[in-house]
């Protein structure tokens, strides 16, 4: 595993964790630290325990063993420096909301129960419209969008929370060259804005395009760091066992 840079700020902290779904361990003893501000890629084959991993770090799952920590606070208490952008099947379009009440769903829990949003609230929503390019959008029905355009407004709602970092379910899947191409820029731009973005990816070939650091992850962790340093063939055919056809060009690629 990579080693971390002494000066940067650790944001998460995973240490010998181990999550099992009945008698099989979906995690196992897996340890990792991501620094502040990098624009990190989870790979790894079906069933490696991606979305696990994605979990745990928000404290949605029970741990067997093991800590996880974001900012130096434990998972459980770390409500609001966390967000979580799901996959795009996980949700139901057909609910009549306006793009603008679903990035302002972000602020709810800064909201007390016995008031409207204000104007801290519209202007924060707002500066998060902006920031993913869907402001000419905000009075549109999110189920009029195409799918990109869906992920941008949920992305929207997570930086409307306020959180540090940003955790994302296969933003990528199931959208053209062009909408990958857009999503993209928009994870640029709040890497910029100095948050940090953990992201479940599928696709080898873009990994060392779109990355700045690679969790190789198949129940444990394989590898952690620079893509150049994680996209090797041997490990890639031990992690995915042969099934997966090898371009000798990953290992290349910027990162």
């Amino acid at each position: 595993m990579a080693t971390s840079d002494s000066n940067a700020t650790v944001t998460i902290e995973v240490e010998n964790l181990t999550v099992s779904y009945g008698p099989k361990p979906a995690l196992l003893d897996l340890t990792l630290s991501i620094e502040q501000g990098l624009l990190v890629g989870v790979i790894g084959p079906n069933g490696a325990g991606k979305s696990t991993l994605v979990k745990a770090i928000l404290g949605f799952v029970k741990r067997d063993v093991g800590s996880v920590r974001i900012l130096g606070v434990p998972a459980e208490k770390a409500k609001g420096l966390v967000a979580y952008v799901p996959q795009r099947g996980a949700v139901d379009w057909d609910f009549p909301v306006r793009v603008k009440e679903v990035a302002m769903m972000g602020r709810y829990g800064n909201i007390p129960w016995y008031r409207e949003p204000g104007e801290e609230d519209q202007r924060i929503v707002a500066q998060a419209l902006e920031m993913v390019r869907m402001s000419d959008f905000r009075d549109r029905q999110i189920g009029q969008l195409s799918g990109g355009q869906q992920q941008r407004v949920f992305m929207a709602r997570a930086l409307a929370q306020g959180a540090e970092i940003l955790l994302l379910d296969e933003p990528f899947a199931g959208v053209d060259a062009a909408t990958e191409r857009a999503i993209l820029d928009v994870l640029e731009r709040v890497k910029a804005a100095g948050r940090t973005l953990v992201v479940v990816h599928h696709d080898l070939a873009t990994a060392a395009e779109y990355f700045d650091r690679l969790v190789l992850i198949k129940q444990r962790l394989y590898a952690y760091g620079p893509p150049k340093t994680v996209l090797r063939e041997d490990l890639l055919s031990e992690v995915y066992e042969g099934k997966l056809r090898v371009f000798s060009d990953l290992a290349n690629g910027e990162g």
